[in-house]
């Protein structure tokens, strides 16, 4: 299983700094989210271990926020050295898709977006927004095929 540090590496491999793209915290951690939840409604799985939690800005997973909490809300630099090789092509077209649709947003209308969702907005603050919400709530974000 890959692990939460392995999605935000992907993500953030995806940046375009030349177009001026970039990724803070706020919005990598939103990108995290909306990988596990659809991950969790489309394969009945997670697609990491760690737990998402209801902060005041949305869902966040700790370990990550505070690898990263440094760079306050400025930009996350891309990762030097990222084994694609751990990736499945299922991972890599699930977050290749993720990015294209969320990706496109600032992390601010991400926050803005999750508030508006029930796996956030009827969890507790502090509390963990457990898979069997994300897995409900993103299955009616799929379109039947």
């Amino acid at each position: 299983m890959l692990t939460v540090f392995n999605i935000a590496d992907y993500f953030l491999s995806l940046v375009d700094t030349d177009s001026g793209d970039n990724i803070s915290n706020l919005k990598l951690q939103k990108l995290v989210y909306y990988a596990q939840g659809f991950h969790l409604a489309l394969y009945d799985e997670p697609l990491f271990e760690d737990q998402i939690f209801a902060w005041a800005h949305g869902p966040v997973v700790p370990d990550l926020y505070h690898k990263y909490k440094e760079y306050g809300s400025e930009a996350i630099p891309m990762p030097k050295n990222i084994d694609f090789n751990i990736y499945s092509e299922k991972h890599k077209d699930l977050l290749d898709q993720i990015y294209s649709v969320f990706g496109q947003f600032s992390a601010w209308k991400l926050r803005d977006m999750t508030h508006q969702e029930p796996p956030w907005n009827t969890t507790p603050i502090q509390e963990e927004i457990t898979h069997d919400k994300l897995k409900k709530y993103f299955k009616t974000q799929i379109e039947d095929e």
